[in-house]
């Protein structure tokens, strides 16, 4: 059933994005405030954090999509990652650019008209990674013109929206007493509020804001 429904929000959050018009990729971005996320889903053509709103019902107020017309639902196109591993991230949709993540720390701009690669992030990854039950990731946060992400090192990193080019990098932890970043991060004010994996090893969790 949560296979299901992480696929019907993917096929929603498609939808969402087609809505803003083929210009939206090619126009300045406004910057997402502080007050887009409090409003979460009062604009539906976007899904600004990892569960569409702060309430975490993961349920968008589209209607395009019915009961009647979803069995006509057809591919428009298809976006290749080359990257292997497990997905588990819930995209982001902002002004017609779709943001998320993938396994062993990578990331994509797309735009959801054209399913064309806006940019491409992958992080450098140290060995001796401890990170268990898959190096995967769960999505970026948003705030501004930066995305934002946990890392499998136990790091946090500001991403342009723009470019994909790292804009800091701070440490959470030291990676090599067995702590990761695989959270998408919640933003909350001019907060990113994140937490640490890594329970496997017997580490002490914690969050950080």
């Amino acid at each position: 059933m949560r296979a299901n429904i992480v696929r019907a929000i993917q096929v929603t959050l498609a939808a969402s994005a087609l809505t803003v018009g083929s210009l939206a990729a090619q126009q300045p971005r406004p910057q997402v405030t502080p007050q887009d996320l409090l409003d979460g889903l009062k604009d539906p053509t976007r899904w600004l954090n990892y569960s569409g709103d702060y309430g975490n019902h993961r349920h968008s107020p589209l209607t395009q999509i019915t009961p009647e017309n979803v069995p006509r639902l057809t591919a428009q196109w298809s976006f290749q990652t080359d990257t292997l591993g497990k997905f588990e991230a819930a995209p982001l949709v902002a002004d017609g650019v779709i943001y998320v993540t993938g396994p062993l720390d990578t990331g994509w701009a797309i735009d959801a008209r054209t399913g064309r690669q806006i940019w491409r992030y992958r992080r450098d990854l140290p060995s001796g990674l401890t990170a268990c039950c898959g190096l995967v990731n769960r999505g970026f946060g948003i705030l501004g013109d930066r995305l934002f992400k946990t890392t499998l090192d136990a790091h946090v990193v500001a991403i342009s929206r723009k470019t994909g080019a790292v804009q800091w990098d701070t440490v959470m932890e030291n990676f090599r007493n067995g702590y990761s970043g695989t959270t998408a991060p919640l933003v909350v004010k001019d907060k990113v509020i994140v937490g640490v994996a890594g329970a496997e090893y017997g580490v002490r969790g914690f969050i950080d804001a």
